[in-house]
């Protein structure tokens, strides 16, 4: 039973379980690999998920923290969400803005690409990959901001803060690495 993320040398020889619900798949499965060796893994297959990482007027604006379950906790987060099937990034992250600060498209100016390849977030468990993007809103538009909202400067500093602040570690990579574009200078933004 060949499976497409199979690697060559290594055989599936049973699944264990499949479990599939709307937000992911669930599962084990039995491998025979080259040495020759049965090993047992288990992983999950996700939607690729966004983060967005808004400017406004020189500044990141922050959706207002909430409950995660995962973590039991309220966090502080980058909007963030899943990419479904039928949409690109972009739309995605218009999506999400709209969902977490009330932001409609119009107001967006650009959507710019953090990483240009998608990255994955958990590849011994997970087909996911993370898309990050920059979305520049028109420094003339009026946002009504959600109660709770903040925004913190757009800096080398504001950016640091902000890590210092955000457990999330899907945030905390695009924040890094708007870090080292804010190094290299201008040009590496507009990539």
């Amino acid at each position: 039973m060949a499976d497409s993320h199979q690697p060559s040398g290594w055989l599936v020889q049973s699944t264990l379980m499949r479990l599939t619900n709307p937000w992911l798949t669930l599962i084990g499965e039995r491998f025979l690999t080259p040495e020759p060796k049965t090993v047992d893994y288990w992983r999950v297959e996700k939607a690729d998920s966004v983060i967005v990482l808004p400017l406004w007027r020189g500044r990141v604006i922050l959706p207002p923290a909430q409950y995660r379950p995962g973590i039991g906790e309220v966090s502080l987060d980058l909007p963030g969400g899943r990419v479904e099937p039928h949409q690109t990034p972009n739309i995605a992250a218009e999506a999400i803005l709209q969902r977490e600060l009330g932001m409609p498209g119009v107001a967006i100016d650009s959507l710019t690409p953090i990483n240009l390849t998608a990255w994955p977030v958990n590849s011994s468990f997970s087909n996911q990959r993370l898309f990050g993007l920059r979305a520049t809103l028109k420094a003339d538009f009026e946002l009504d901001l959600p109660t709770g909202s903040r925004t913190l400067p757009y800096t080398d500093d504001g950016l640091r803060d902000l890590l210092e602040q955000i457990a999330c570690l899907q945030c905390r990579v695009i924040l890094l690495e708007t870090l080292l574009d804010l190094k290299r200078g201008p040009q590496a933004q507009e990539q």
